[in-house]
């Protein structure tokens, strides 16, 4: 009977006769996404019946806690990490059939970028970022610049490797140094000015060619693109800030024969006091060329190194700045940062598994054991409170129990399952004699949750958008940021607060909510959740109301978050507005901020902007309606979100109010 049930589920996914679209970045017509979707249903079951506890499972199945990417559960995979390129570019690199050598030109620094990305994304299930991508290029744009350099003039190989051994070899100043008695600039600007101008186009070519890798190059067997992410912005550096507007002006320009708007990677500019926020500073005027970048690509988004919570970060190493990844995934302090290695390094540590519990569920749960969803008795209603409070603590307890047994189930996982990863240590601190437990312990553990606003409204009967409900929401969260240090310093293990994404899980969670207790007001009477602590997506707000309720919440989160705002497309024709609530989401201690601008494209002529039903330019209604799915991208979200997500993308209001 057992099998019977399994293989009509396997059918049904093999045949593509009920796509979820559970990601959006995963076709589920295709032959792979078919295999794939197939491949999960036995990885699921397999992992509910012979892996996890019951206590985890119960919670799974009744709607409580959910256990992410279950399919990847049972083979012992991680989730995302954020690739330490710096060493792997200039040491090189393994693969199964190979070696490959260290890169000696932007071109090939590039090129290997999109191949490192593509290897580690099939050790994990998760995405893969570059956290400070613009000082990374910095040696290879030099070594380019020298190879241009000795093309223009011809001269001696000593002198050329006396020049490539000099910092900032962009700068004139620096340059112009007397070699045996040669001003080497005074002497050789023509070849100077060759060897700039051949290096800039390079990097151009460079930097287009890791956008079209980045956005075909499928992977996880052939269904899907690499989750990808580059932080950026922060190198003053002559080398770095080529690269940094290399990339904004690809982000720009687009793919392919129309341009289209690059889904990968999510582009992160690292905003920065002093660097690129003002007027005056040295990288302000790539502010600005990222700011309309967003107007026209909706990337890049926005990391605020300066965030609160990241506080510890050494300015002279940019591998320890606040970085994030598309979805939101954050990596703070690491409590098992090894001798001479500052806790706030980013790079060779990712989240190792996350869980997400479903708030509305408990508060159901409690207001169920009462008489009526409304109550006359102030009493009773703090009654409620309380006992919602202590079932919540109860199950982010049971919550950490989870993830405890998932890490301890990766780590009795042979080195041999993701050689790629340890054998090149792309995962921090991996020592082979003591087990892959030596890096996975830099990871962090992460209790997400979903439905802050329903929960709110079930409990009190209003959101945190009002003083009452803003007041509960934060005793909530303080729960949350409490237990997760307090499991922190007892395990010894990176435990951290989520904002989960919830892209598949807003609507599945919804589903099983409603067939148990049915369609409430302002609860249930939408097809998804509302992501994690978010304002919900109808409320007529403005863009500095939704930053500021959201603000006063964001500092609960050490493992990710994000906040966005809807505007209008026209808002391409005003970048000041851009940069005066880019601004302001910073300046209130914002960690990760985005702007969701709706963005067309006409399939037949290439027309982009804010379309209706027809293209203005050639009448055709083969249209593609670019939207933001979480933290990313995807294609059309009328075919490629789930049902959820796409009600949520109609209902989304612009907060231009």
């Amino acid at each position: 009977e057992w099998n019977t049930k399994m293989m009509d589920k396997v059918a049904v996914k093999l045949a593509a006769s009920d796509v979820q679209n559970q990601n959006a970045n995963v076709d589920e017509y295709s032959f792979g996404g078919r295999r794939g979707e197939a491949d999960s249903v036995i990885f699921k079951q397999m992992a509910l019946d012979n892996v996890i506890s019951e206590m985890a499972r119960n919670n799974h199945l009744n709607n409580e806690i959910y256990i992410h990417d279950l399919s990847a559960y049972a083979v012992g995979m991680h989730n995302c990490l954020s690739i330490p390129f710096d060493d792997l570019l200039a040491n090189g690199f393994n693969t199964r059939q190979t070696d490959v050598r260290p890169a000696n030109s932007i071109n090939t620094a590039f090129q290997l970028v999109a191949v490192i990305f593509q290897l580690q994304s099939l050790m994990q299930f998760g995405g893969v970022s570059a956290t400070h991508l613009d000082w990374t290029m910095v040696p290879y744009v030099r070594k380019s610049f020298v190879k241009h350099f000795i093309d223009g003039m011809n001269y001696c190989y000593d002198t050329a490797w006396h020049m490539e051994n000099n910092a900032e070899l962009l700068n004139p100043e620096t340059i112009s140094i007397d070699i045996n008695g040669c001003n080497f600039y005074r002497e050789n600007k023509k070849a100077y000015n060759y060897a700039m101008d051949m290096t800039e186009r390079e990097l151009k070519q460079a930097v287009e060619g890791m956008y079209h890798n980045l956005n075909t190059l499928q992977s996880r067997s052939g269904n899907q693109l690499p989750f990808t992410s580059i932080n950026y912005g922060t190198c003053t550096l002559p080398e770095g800030r080529m690269v940094t507007k290399a990339l904004l002006e690809g982000s720009i320009k687009g793919v392919g024969k129309f341009h289209k708007t690059p889904i990968f990677p999510c582009g992160i500019f690292q905003c920065m006091k002093g660097v690129n926020r003002s007027p005056g500073d040295p990288n302000y005027d790539l502010f600005r060329l990222a700011l309309e970048s967003t107007a026209r690509r909706i990337y890049p988004n926005y990391a605020n190194v300066d965030w609160s919570n990241a506080a510890g970060y050494d300015i002279n190493d940019p591998r320890t700045y606040f970085s994030t990844m598309g979805c939101r995934t954050a990596n703070l302090g690491d409590i098992n940062a090894e001798p001479g290695t500052n806790p706030q390094m980013k790079d060779g540590r990712g989240n190792i598994c996350p869980v997400t519990i479903i708030m509305p569920t408990l508060a159901m749960q409690v207001r169920t054991g009462y008489d009526a969803l409304a109550y006359p008795h102030k009493a009773r209603e703090e009654e409620v409170v309380e006992s919602f409070i202590k079932l919540l603590d109860k199950k982010i307890n049971e919550a950490k129990e989870m993830l405890l047994e998932r890490f301890e189930h990766i780590c009795s996982q042979s080195p041999e399952s993701a050689k790629f990863m340890y054998e090149n240590h792309t995962m921090l601190g991996y020592h082979p004699e003591e087990g892959i437990r030596s890096a996975l312990k830099h990871g962090t553990l992460v209790i997400g949750q979903l439905g802050l606003a329903e929960t709110l409204q079930i409990l009190i009967g209003c959101d945190h958008t009002t003083e009452k409900g803003m007041k509960l929401a934060k005793r909530i969260e303080q729960l949350f940021k409490d237990r997760c240090a307090e499991f922190k310093k007892e395990y010894h293990l990176n435990f951290g607060v989520y904002y989960t994404p919830a892209e598949n899980l807003c609507y599945t969670a919804m589903k099983k909510f409603k067939a148990k207790y049915g369609e409430i007001p302002n609860v249930s009477d939408h097809e998804y959740f509302t992501n994690s602590m978010h304002v919900p997506v109808w409320h007529e707000i403005s863009v500095f109301d939704k930053i500021d309720i959201e603000s006063q919440l964001t500092g609960y989160s050490s493992a990710g978050c994000i906040t966005y705002v809807e505007v209008p497309s026209g808002v391409k024709n005003n970048i000041d507005a851009l940069e005066t609530i880019v601004n302001y989401a910073m300046d209130k201690d914002i960690p990760y901020f985005a702007l969701n601008i709706p963005l067309d494209n006409c399939n037949d002529c290439g027309y982009q902007d804010e379309i209706g039903e027809k293209c203005p330019q050639c009448g055709s209604t083969n249209i593609s309606r670019l939207r933001r799915v979480t933290g990313y991208l995807t294609g059309n979200y009328k075919t490629a979100f789930n049902r959820g997500k796409q009600y949520e993308t109609e209902e989304r209001v612009q907060h231009i109010h």
